[in-house]
Parts: structure tokens; C-alpha cells; sequence
């Protein structure tokens, strides 16, 4: 297939070829199985890390133009911590650098990556087209992809439980879209692995399906999830988060849908992926059973790439001196999350007899409403009485803290979201299907999309919910012309 534009106009190229799209993530081919160099007999147990990178799009360019905060941060560099910026730009391409260094010194290093569009966009809108030309490098050069897996994520980085229900597609469509754009289409059919923003799982039994139904619609095989944002069954915390799960969800109309899901442990995310705690959890374990084969255990963590004094300062050291302890034993060893899943399937594991989890407070809604006469109303006077009786219950869903609600306060950001999410598809109800080709629907996606960026509810009340209503009425306005 042709390649696609990264840019079309001045606008990131995140629609106009959903087919070839949606043909190329479909591919069930293995990605990691025909080139691991990893032998599973010997393994007691493997860890895999993830990296998350991002920074949002905002209304801070000249007349209130979109542009990344990274480029805000360089320009204003005496603005609270914005001195950072350098680094941060360092952090972003920095594993280009790190992955052919240590092939070349004999290592068998692993990481997988996650990159917002928000800032894969920004990286290219600034004039860094060096950060992206270094991630192509161990993206695109077959000597390093056995290493490197890109996990997918929500374009706009939007926390999935408060994001319109329509617009859950289009952010993973729209990540694959520039993905594919960025780094070409035999890249894109390797990403079966996907992040959620702020590790926010929905919990809502509707939202939470049409999730994993887009997730598999758009041919993911798995996805990371937040220990404490699952359950059992039965409502009890899981018994082993070091073994892959089965992801259940059922919506109001009593349909069920499943994932594969590997389990992020609680902890202090940058902490541990940059003092490598993963690798030091996984040489405690032992090998476990799922259905009668023998596996090792994975321990699964995810941190900020770029944030904090770790992950600039100790994290280089700490990832490069991993690398070459692991070198000298057989037993414990990284693999990446796709590839993990590769090896355990061949050797016999069954993904539909993984123990089973659902989102955190299922078990109660389904104590009172029977799955098999289930219906809309039902469910919605189930979590009505829940929200009276049981003080810890609620639906906004789970994410990687507890204490930092995405949705309470927030109603002069989540009204204009919602609101422009459906002036969005009013406006192109009736459009015909060639409509995301051209660059009026393009960039009305792009205000929708980035106006439910986590971060203008992550920061409190001031210049960033100041920022949501900004792209509020620009996108209203674009929408009315």
C-alpha cells in the first residue's frame, strides 16, 4: 500500500483512510514469535516496562493557534518548571539511542512505547522532526524490532469512562491513522497492544463494552490495566496479577465481549520503571499453570517516560545497567507484552481459560440485576440505588490513583466536551462515507479530540480549564461554518 502523508495541510493526518486502515490492523499474523530470541523452558519468570509520553495541545500559539506545551515550554522557559523542556525533548528520543547501544554490546534489552498524538503531532509541528526520525530508527530498522513494541493509545489522550461514547472509536482510529502516517503501514499491523490514558479503566457496563468492542474492532489483542481497577467475579481483589487475565465486560442488554488484559501493579509508576523495580520483582517468582502448561509469571509496569527527577536523572543508568545483569542469567528475563503472549500461546495456552476479571464494581451491579434479563433500565436503577447505599460505589471509573477524580468540579469542561462531541456528529450525520478525506471533517475532529485531553482535568480549576473553553469555541465556530 501507498504511504500516507504525516501532515495534510497544517493538520496531523488522522482520517480519510480508514479501509486500508482497518485492513492493515486486522492482520492476525504473529508480530513477535518469528524473530524472539527467548526460549521459555528456562524462564521463571520475565517483567516488561512500558514507557508513556505526552503533552497536550493547547490554544497558547500566536491568535490562540493550537500548538503542543512543548513548544509553549521552550518558549516560555522561566515559567514554573518549563526549564525542563530540553530534557523532556531528550527523554522522548532517547531510545533511539538506547536500544542500538546495547544490541550492539550484546544486550537483549525490552520496552514498549506509548506516545499520545498529541505529542507525536507536536514533535513534528515544532520543527523536532529528529525525535521522530530517532524513533523510526528502532521502529522501522528490522535489526531492532524484536525489542521495541508501540503499545496504541486514545489520540487526543482522552480518559476513556467521561469520553463520549462515539468518540472512543475515533480516538484509536485516529492514533492508528498518524501512527501509520508517521512510521508506515508494516509498523501499524504490529501494534496489538494498547494503554489507556492515565490508566482509566471504565467501569460503567456500557461504556466498558463499547470500549473493548473498539479496541477489537480496531484489531487490538490486549490491553494493560491497572490492578485496582479490576476485580474478580465475585468482587474480590485478583489472586494473581502476575499471570494475564480475561477482561469481561457486559453492557445493559446482557452482551458480553472479552480482551486479554496484563495487570499494571499499584506503586509509584515512575519509581519503579525508573529504578527497574520489574525486573527485581520478577527474580522473587516462580513459574505458574494456566490450564494445565506450565508459564513463567510477568510482572507489568508502566511509568512517565519523561517526568520527574527518576525518570530524567536515575532512569539511563538504571535501564542500561539492567540489561547487562540480565545478560548474565537465563531465568529472569524482559519480554514485551505481545510477545509474551506469543510464546505462552504457542506453548499451549488457551486465552479464553486465563483467569477471569472485570471492571471494579461489577459484581454488585450484577448481584442485583440478573445478566440474562438484563436491560437498560434496569442496570441504570441498580447504579442508582448503589450510589445511594454504598458509600464507595461509583461509575466514573478507575485509574491509576484513587484520590484524583476526572469528573467531579469539572462541568465547565465536560459540558462544552460533550457538547461539541455532538455538534461533531450532528454536523456529519449525513455526510457521505468520502467525508473524512476532506480537511473541514479533519479538522473538526481535531478540536474534538483535543478537547478531551486529560489534562485540562488534571491540573484544577484556572489556565487549563481556560484552555478546554478556548478550544471550545473554536471548535463550535469551525462547526457552525
Amino acid at each position: 500500500m501507498s504511504s500516507l502523508p504525516e501532515l495534510l495541510h497544517d493538520l496531523p493526518n488522522i482520517s480519510g483512510a480508514e479501509a486500508k486502515v482497518r485492513s492493515t490492523v486486522l492482520q492476525n499474523d504473529p508480530v513477535f514469535l518469528p524473530t524472539t530470541n527467548v526460549k521459555l523452558k528456562s524462564v521463571s519468570a520475565a517483567f516488561t516496562i512500558a514507557l508513556h509520553m505526552h503533552q497536550p495541545t493547547i490554544p497558547a500559539g500566536v491568535d490562540a493557534a493550537l500548538i503542543n506545551n512543548l513548544q509553549h515550554m521552550f518558549e516560555h522557559p522561566y515559567d514554573g518548571d518549563n526549564h525542563n523542556a530540553g530534557t523532556f525533548a531528550w527523554c522522548y528520543a532517547r531510545m533511539g539511542d538506547f536500544i542500538p547501544d546495547l544490541v550492539a554490546q550484546g544486550c537483549n534489552p525490552r520496552v514498549m512505547l506509548d506516545y499520545s498524538g498529541n505529542l507525536l503531532w507536536g514533535l513534528r509541528q515544532m520543527g523536532r522532526g529528529d525525535v521522530l526520525d530517532n524513533l523510526k530508527r528502532i521502529t522501522c530498522d528490522r535489526l531492532y524490532q524484536p525489542y521495541v513494541e508501540w503499545l496504541g493509545t486514545m489520540w487526543g489522550h482522552a480518559v476513556v469512562p467521561s469520553t463520549p461514547i462515539p468518540d472512543i472509536l475515533l480516538h484509536i482510529q485516529a492514533w492508528q491513522h498518524h501512527f501509520a502516517a508517521i512510521f508506515g503501514w508494516e509498523a501499524l499491523a504490529r501494534v496489538k497492544g494498547f494503554s489507556p490514558p492515565e490508566m482509566h479503566l471504565p467501569n460503567h457496563p456500557d461504556t466498558l463494552f463499547a470500549f473493548v468492542k473498539a479496541l477489537k474492532d480496531c484489531g487490538y489483542r490486549w490491553l494493560m490495566v491497572q490492578e485496582h481497577s479490576v476485580e474478580t467475579l465475585t468482587g474480590h481483589a485478583l489472586e494473581n496479577r502476575h499471570l494475564p487475565h480475561r477482561l469481561v465486560a457486559r453492557n445493559s442488554q446482557g452482551e458480553t465481549i472479552a480482551i486479554t488484559a496484563l495487570i499494571k501493579t499499584q506503586g509509584s509508576d515512575t519509581k519503579l520503571v525508573g529504578q527497574m523495580q520489574p525486573y527485581y520483582e520478577a527474580k522473587t517468582l516462580a513459574r505458574q499453570t494456566i490450564g494445565g502448561v506450565s508459564i513463567p509469571a510477568i510482572v507489568t509496569q508502566i511509568g512517565d517516560g519523561e517526568n520527574g527527577g527518576v525518570m530524567m536523572n536515575e532512569f539511563p543508568s538504571a535501564f542500561m545497567r539492567t540489561w547487562h545483569e540480565a545478560a548474565n542469567q537465563s531465568s529472569v528475563v524482559s519480554l514485551n507484552g505481545t510477545e509474551y503472549l506469543e510464546l505462552i500461546e504457542a506453548e499451549g495456552c488457551d486465552p479464553d481459560q486465563y483467569p477471569t476479571c472485570q471492571a471494579v464494581g461489577q459484581h454488585l451491579i450484577w448481584q442485583r440485576v440478573d445478566p440474562d434479563q438484563a436491560t437498560a433500565e434496569k442496570v441504570t436503577d441498580a447504579i442508582a440505588d448503589l450510589t445511594q447505599t454504598q458509600p464507595n460505589f461509583q461509575m466514573d471509573g478507575a485509574s491509576w490513583t484513587n484520590n484524583l477524580s476526572w469528573v467531579k468540579g469539572y462541568e465547565n469542561v465536560l459540558t462544552p466536551m460533550n457538547q461539541l462531541s455532538a455538534l461533531f456528529h450532528q454536523a456529519f450525520a449525513t455526510a457521505s462515507a468520502d467525508v473524512t478525506q476532506q480537511d473541514n471533517y479533519r479538522r473538526s475532529l481535531l478540536y474534538n479530540l483535543v478537547l478531551q485531553t486529560s489534562c485540562f482535568r488534571y491540573w484544577g480549576q484556572g489556565a487549563w480549564t481556560d484552555y478546554a473553553q478556548t478550544i471550545y469555541q473554536q471548535g463550535k465556530m469551525l462547526l457552525k461554518r
